[in-house]
Order: C-alpha cells, then structure tokens, then sequence
C-alpha cells in the first residue's frame, strides 16, 4: 500500500512504487505503460478533483494480485463524483476542451474498472495472462 498526501508533487511517487512491483510482476514493457498512465490519471484525479489538493488528505493506493492479473484501488476522502455524467472527451463539442480525460483514459487502458463509494474509489484491474512473452 502507499498513502501520500494530496499535493500534485506526489504523483511521482506512484512511478517509484510501480517500479517496485515490477521486481515481482514483471509486467511487460506495455502493461506497464498501461498501468503507470492508468494508476497516474487515478490519482492525479484523487489529489486535484477529490481531495482538491488539500494536503491534509490523503489519496491511498492499494494493489492486490488476482487471478491472471493485477488490481489497483485507489480511493481519496473527498465527495466523489457521478462517473457516468463525465463528459464524453471523443464527441465533437468536446474534443478542444482542456482535462475530462483522465476517466476515458483509464477505462481504455484497464481491463475492468469500477468505481464505488460515490465515486471517491476506483478500482482498476490488468490481465497480465495476456502480456507479450
């Protein structure tokens, strides 16, 4: 697990605990790619919409194996948000619209992804079966 507080500096922390996991998932070099975008869009999401980047909150980072594969939770203490009333980022009204990205990103690269607790909480899950030899 790795908790930080919510200011945007600690994105780069993620990387490094990626980095850490790779010792012992051996993800490949586009799994990895996958979920070191996912795990920053989550929580970079977590400090700015969440916790809006108050550093007395934390945003926390919980990574289980699973069958075939590899989730990562990460949940903030913020008011959540209604996923499905995300703007669309690919509809023509909103292709030059600057952020709303960062959901449409993480469900294109994940396997599966929920969101529970009103939001404040996605869970993301990679295939590492399907990961190049």
């Amino acid at each position: 697990m790795l908790t930080i507080s919510s200011n945007p500096n600690n994105i780069l922390e993620v990387e490094s605990y990626l980095k850490k996991l790779d010792f012992d998932f051996r993800f490949d070099k586009e799994k990895y790619a996958d979920i070191l975008i996912s795990l920053t869009e989550a929580v970079n999401n977590a400090i700015i919409h969440g916790n809006k980047s108050d550093e007395s909150k934390q945003v926390h980072i919980h990574v289980r194996e699973k069958a075939n594969g590899i989730s990562f939770c990460v949940t903030d203490e913020g008011q959540g948000f209604n996923p499905t009333r995300v703007p669309d980022p690919t509809c023509k009204d909103n292709i030059e619209c600057c952020g709303g990205r960062g959901v449409y990103i993480m469900k294109a690269l994940a396997d599966d992804i929920s969101f529970d607790d009103n939001g404040s909480k996605v869970e993301m899950y990679f295939d590492l079966k399907t990961q190049s030899a």
